[in-house]
């Protein structure tokens, strides 16, 4: 019994880790001591006061001004398109509905994003498209060829 006494854990025994506490340095505080007068910093100039501003290089031209500036903005909102051309249309048999799927399945368009189908190429075949977006020559193009243009959300 008095073994456990002596080896339990009181709130007494508790201490930080070594180098946790350090004890805080005082500087400036009259000419003898260690750290007066001027506190180790020498003598004045932008060091020798009490920060550096973010971003200053010592002179040096700043990262902030050694990046070309790009003119413009980018719009967050922009809706980024997945292109298909009319051309790659030709691979799907004559009087079938293509779908996003479809496009998807073949490896024509990606996995994501929308999908927009532009006029490069020609197209011989009467087919029924259904993407979010057609340029106006590619709808054209598959009208022509017998077949109709779908816009689906």
């Amino acid at each position: 019994m008095a073994t456990e006494k002596r080896n339990q854990l009181k709130l007494h025994h508790l201490k930080p880790a070594p180098g946790a506490k350090t004890v805080k340095r005082r500087v400036a505080r009259g000419e003898a001591g260690r750290r007066g007068k001027t506190a180790g910093r020498g003598t004045k100039g932008l060091k020798a006061r009490s920060t550096v501003r973010p971003g200053f290089e010592g002179g040096q031209t700043p990262l902030q001004k050694r990046i070309p500036h790009l003119r413009g903005f980018k719009p967050h909102n922009r809706v980024e398109y997945v292109v298909v051309n009319v051309e790659d249309l030709s691979e799907f048999r004559k009087g079938s509905t293509v779908t996003v799927q479809d496009l998807r399945a073949k490896g024509l368009a990606k996995k994501r994003g929308r999908v927009k189908v532009l006029g490069d190429g020609a197209l011989e075949k009467a087919l029924t498209v259904e993407v979010h977006a057609f340029s106006g020559s590619a709808r054209s193009k598959i009208e022509a060829a017998g077949g109709t243009a779908t816009v689906v959300e």
